[in-house]
C-alpha cells in the first residue's frame, strides 16, 4: 500500500518570533546594566553580580540563567553555587572597555526605540514617525543633535552596529587607483579610520554637522589617529561636498525620502572625478525582497524615526545612481546583513 508522506506544520516559529521580545529586552536590559562589562573584569557569583548591579534576590538566578540559556553566559556551578562568566561573543563585542564594543546600537534600543516599535501600527496606519516627533513636533536629528547626551549616545550606536562592516570595507576594497575619500555624515571618523588603517596612502576626511566634531575628535584620538583623518564640519544638503576620489556614505541615504536620497547621490557624483566611486554601505535589501529580513525590518525602524527614510534594495541602488550619471554598479558583501553598494562615475 502506497503511503504519502505529510508535512507536519509546527508552530515553534511562531511562538519563536511572536515572544521574541522576552528574550531582546533581557539581553538589552544586561547591556544598560554593564553585565558583560563587570564579567570581563572576572567572572563572579550570582551574589556578588546582585550586590555589585543592585539587584533584588528574587529573579537573579532566571535573569542569569536566561543568559546562560541563550548562549551569552558561560556557568559552572548551580544558583547559589553558579560563577558566571562572558561567552566568547560578549567577552569581544560587549565589553565597553574593548574598541570592539558594539553595545551602543543596543543601549540605544533600549533607551530610545524599544518603547517606539510599541506604535508600530500607528505608523503603519498614518505613515508618521512614533519617536520623539510625536510629542514636540521636531525631527529626529533636530532632537538628538541638539541634546550632548542623546547625540553621542547615537553616535555610539551608529559605530557599534557599523564597526565590523567599515573595518571589512577598508580591508577588501581596492583603493590601490586612489588618494582621496571623504565620509559623507562621516559621524564619528570610523570608517575613515579604518580605511586609513588598511590603506595610509589614503587621505581620509570625514564630514558631518558641527556637533559631531567634538565627539569625532576625541574618538580618533582614542584610536591614535588625529593627525590621520580630517575633519570637516558642514551640512551636506547645503554645502556642496568635498572633492574626492571616493564619496561614502554609511547608512545615510536610508534616513531620506526617495527625492533626497537623488539630491545626496547627484552631490556625491559631481564631487567625483571621472572613474571615482562612489559607495554606500548599507543593509541592502535583496532584489527580489524576500532574504534579507534585517534590511526590511530596518526599513521599518525608518518608519518610526524619520518622515520618510525606508530601507532601499540593490535595484532601487541602480535606477537612482544610473539616472544621476553613475555607470558601472557592483555590490561587495561585508558583515551580517550589510553590503556596500559601489557605483562608478
Amino acid at each position: 500500500m502506497k503511503t504519502t508522506k505529510t508535512t507536519q506544520v509546527d508552530p515553534s516559529k511562531i511562538m519563536q518570533i511572536g515572544t521574541g521580545y522576552f528574550a531582546t529586552k533581557t539581553l538589552l536590559t544586561a547591556v544598560n546594566m554593564g553585565l558583560f562589562t563587570l564579567l570581563a573584569k572576572s567572572p563572579l557569583y550570582g551574589q556578588e553580580i546582585q550586590e555589585k548591579l543592585g539587584l533584588h534576590s528574587r529573579s537573579l538566578y532566571d535573569f542569569l540563567d536566561a543568559l546562560v540559556a541563550l548562549g551569552f553566559l558561560n556557568r559552572t556551578g548551580i544558583k547559589k553555587t553558579s560563577i558566571y562568566s562572558n561567552a566568547a561573543d560578549t567577552a569581544l563585542f560587549l565589553d565597553k572597555n574593548k574598541p570592539s564594543y558594539i553595545g551602543g546600537i543596543l543601549e540605544m534600543s533600549n533607551n530610545r526605540l524599544y518603547p517606539f516599535w510599541n506604535n508600530l501600527e500607528d505608523g503603519l496606519k498614518t505613515g508618521l514617525p512614533q519617536n520623539e516627533t510625536k510629542n514636540n513636533g521636531k525631527s529626529l536629528f533636530e532632537t538628538i543633535y541638539t541634546d550632548p547626551v542623546k547625540l553621542r549616545e547615537f553616535i555610539e550606536a551608529m559605530t557599534g552596529v557599523q564597526k565590523g562592516n567599515f573595518i571589512a570595507f577598508g580591508k577588501e576594497f581596492d583603493f590601490s587607483s586612489y588618494n582621496t575619500l571623504c565620509d559623507i555624515g562621516g559621524s564619528g571618523g570610523t570608517l575613515s579610520a579604518h580605511v586609513y588603517l588598511n590603506n595610509p596612502h589614503m587621505k581620509c576626511t570625514s564630514f558631518d554637522l558641527p556637533p559631531v566634531e567634538s565627539i569625532a575628535k576625541e574618538n580618533l584620538q582614542n584610536m591614535g589617529l588625529s593627525d590621520k583623518v580630517d575633519l570637516l564640519s558642514g551640512d551636506f544638503f547645503t554645502d556642496p561636498f568635498p572633492k574626492s576620489d571616493v564619496i561614502t556614505m554609511g547608512n545615510i541615504l536610508h534616513d531620506w525620502g526617495k527625492s533626497d536620497k537623488k539630491i545626496l547621490i547627484k552631490k556625491a557624483y559631481d564631487a567625483l572625478p571621472k572613474g571615482g566611486s562612489f559607495v554606500v554601505i548599507e543593509n541592502l535589501i535583496d532584489a527580489d525582497r524576500r532574504k534579507n529580513a534585517f534590511g526590511l525590518l530596518m526599513s521599518l525602524n525608518m518608519l518610526i524615526e524619520t518622515a520618510e527614510g525606508y530601507d532601499f534594495s540593490t535595484s532601487d541602488f541602480e535606477e537612482m545612481t544610473k539616472e544621476a550619471g553613475f555607470g558601472h554598479i557592483s555590490i561587495m558583501p561585508l558583515t551580517g546583513p550589510t553590503s556596500a553598494a559601489i557605483a562608478i562615475k
